[in-house]
């Protein structure tokens, strides 16, 4: 499997376009936010020959989803997002103007809802679904298992974690979600976020504050 990283629109959201031998790809979190970006997007894509066959969201945010309608138009492809987080799609572009941002608007669909389903695949790769819920209700991660590569959305970043004070956001699931679901893949499992740089489980164990804390007792992320 193959992975490239775009940053787009003012909240530098990572864009992730994955592929494998057969050219087949998804693109994570499409957040072109005007033409000149969306130029890039589909620059990288015909330049390497990739058939695109899906949108991909880690979750509902408005700066996640702000090319999602260019990709689905562009390339002829459905949005897989959790259903759990339809409120947010459909409330995004309100959710853009509180930031001062406009969007293009958004998909009125969503095609696979990944609250049902355990993974998705893309020619001969697949990525499991892991429910992450903390960020916002709907929010899962992306694992490809043999790449041992996890795409953590606005779950867990370098040294810090998603915002919890945002409409569905809730404190004691997201640590839930970081301590339960992915601490447990393994030290060696590659972090690509949301927002920011790579990092790796083994790195976040160590040096991620709001994951020290709680390993380290002084905190209580149940309650």
């Amino acid at each position: 499997m193959k992975i490239a990283r775009l940053s787009f629109n003012p909240l530098q959201v990572n864009t992730y376009i994955l592929w494998d031998e057969t050219l087949e790809a998804v693109v994570i979190d499409a957040a072109a936010s005007n033409e000149r970006e969306n130029e890039i997007l589909d620059k990288f894509i015909a330049d390497h020959g990739l058939k695109v066959i899906r949108a991909v969201n880690t979750h509902g945010h408005f700066d996640h989803l702000m090319g999602v309608s260019h990709v689905c138009e562009k390339y002829g492809v459905g949005l897989a997002l959790s259903a759990k987080d339809k409120f947010l799609l459909e409330n995004a572009e309100s959710s853009a103007m509180m930031f001062g941002i406009r969007m293009g608007g958004v998909p009125q669909s969503i095609e696979l809802d990944l609250s049902e389903v355990e993974s998705i695949t893309f020619g001969n790769t697949e990525l499991k679904v892991i429910p992450t819920p903390g960020h916002t209700p709907g929010h899962v991660v992306l694992y490809a298992t043999e790449a041992k590569v996890l795409f953590t959305g606005d779950t867990l970043f370098r040294e810090s974690i998603g915002r919890t004070d945002l409409p569905g956001g809730d404190y004691s699931w997201i640590m839930r979600s970081i301590l339960e679901q992915i601490m447990p893949l393994g030290d060696d499992v590659k972090i690509y976020p949301g927002h920011g740089e790579m990092s790796d489980i083994g790195h976040e164990s160590m040096y991620n504050p709001f994951v020290v804390e709680v390993l380290n007792n002084e905190v209580n992320y149940k309650n």
